[in-house]
């Protein structure tokens, strides 16, 4: 299993427009960096990237933790049900198993219950105890070589995918550099930190710890300007790297479960199975590297103008028991030559919701997102 596998390219937008469907609590995260620092060969990085690149798996197992303290305001919980928002704030626990490309496992701990996602070859199962529920698909021949659609989280579930979507933006505008070694779930680890030349980005350092005998990322995290914590991180906590049994990826739907049989979606035509985040002809991105601003029209807008006289629509697939209205007042109101609108901020990424209708998301400051927006 390459850590470097071929994924869209969502820059280090992790935490912001990526990250884990993870729910609920878990243990401490401070137990990531509680064990003394070992002594390790010295080894540049560059060979660091090399062994990342050649880095292969049978199979592995184990624990992960994730937290996020990303400075956002408490209006995240009025949207209900919204698993991205529960994931943006606190401490989370997932369970992983992983044996070859077709089995994969990632159940999602909380204390009211687990959500599970199942690969076994053609079969895919989610799975929610909470209200026992299931959902079932066999995919179809296009779709076997490549991780399902629901195996797939719209957030990294393990340190090695956040790893995966970091190294994905190295450019010129990186520096790259060998941070201090580390004591990860009881291996010893490197550390690659990457850091953005470009002054106008939010993102102080990523910093990645990989296994020193295996070449796996163990830890991620994500520090903003002007703190030494991380702002998200996540790490094993206990990992094995001896390939999982067969039947942990066999479902077994207990007694009482309602069972949803599903389609198999067909790809795209002309690039089947290939998805961008930019594909969307109202989607586009500005700029490059770690400053890179996405611009996105909300449904409703036409023109240039918004749809009726409320400012901003509700975008396709929100939550339909979401009070809009709550949500847009939690949020400062801004306006300036580019026009008007409301802006939300965390430590990590700025969020610009104009009153004609576009969404404009960054790792960057405010500032640059209104010098796009008057583009």
């Amino acid at each position: 299993m390459s850590v470097l596998r071929s994924r869209p390219v969502l820059r280090w937008l992790v935490p912001a427009t990526a990250a884990v469907a993870v729910i609920g609590g878990g243990a401490a995260i401070g137990t990531f960096a509680a064990e003394a620092e070992p002594s390790l060969p010295p080894r540049t990085a560059a060979q660091l990237l090399v062994d990342l690149q050649t880095s292969r798996l049978e199979g592995v197992s184990g624990t992960v933790v994730q937290r996020a303290d990303l400075g956002l305001p408490p209006l995240v919980g009025l949207v209900p049900g919204n698993d991205l928002t529960t994931m943006l704030t606190g401490t989370h626990t997932l369970r992983v198993w992983y044996s070859g490309p077709e089995r994969q496992r990632v159940a999602l701990l909380d204390t009211l219950g687990e959500q599970d996602v199942i690969r076994d070859g053609r079969d895919v199962w989610t799975w929610d105890s909470r209200t026992n529920t299931a959902r079932h698909r066999t995919l179809g021949d296009t779709e076997t070589g490549r991780p399902a659609p629901e195996a797939r989280p719209s957030l990294p579930a393990t340190p090695q995918q956040a790893a995966d979507l970091a190294l994905a933006a190295i450019d010129p505008s990186t520096e790259v550099s060998v941070g201090r070694s580390a004591t990860v779930a009881g291996q010893d680890a490197y550390e690659l930190v990457l850091q953005p030349r470009d002054q106008g980005s939010l993102v102080h350092q990523l910093r990645i710890a990989i296994d020193a005998k295996q070449h796996v990322p163990l830890r991620f995290e994500v520090l903003a300007k002007g703190s030494d914590q991380p702002a998200f991180e996540m790490a094993f906590t206990q990992i094995d790297y001896r390939r999982p049994e067969a039947d942990q990826f066999t479902f077994n739907p207990p007694p009482g479960v309602t069972v949803t049989e599903e389609k198999a979606e067909r790809p795209a035509a002309g690039k089947p199975g290939h998805v961008e985040p930019t594909g969307d002809p109202q989607v586009r991105a500005v700029g490059t590297g770690w400053t890179t601003v996405l611009v996105a029209r909300l449904d409703g807008a036409v023109g240039g103008k918004p749809a009726d006289a409320k400012p901003a629509v509700p975008p396709a697939g929100a939550a339909p028991d979401m009070d809009l209205s709550k949500l847009l007042g939690g949020l400062a109101a801004v306006k300036g030559d580019w026009g008007s609108g409301r802006l939300l901020t965390g430590k990590l990424f700025s969020v610009l919701l104009t009153d004609d209708g576009r969404v404009l998301a960054g790792a960057v400051t405010p500032e640059r997102l209104y010098q796009v927006a008057r583009g």
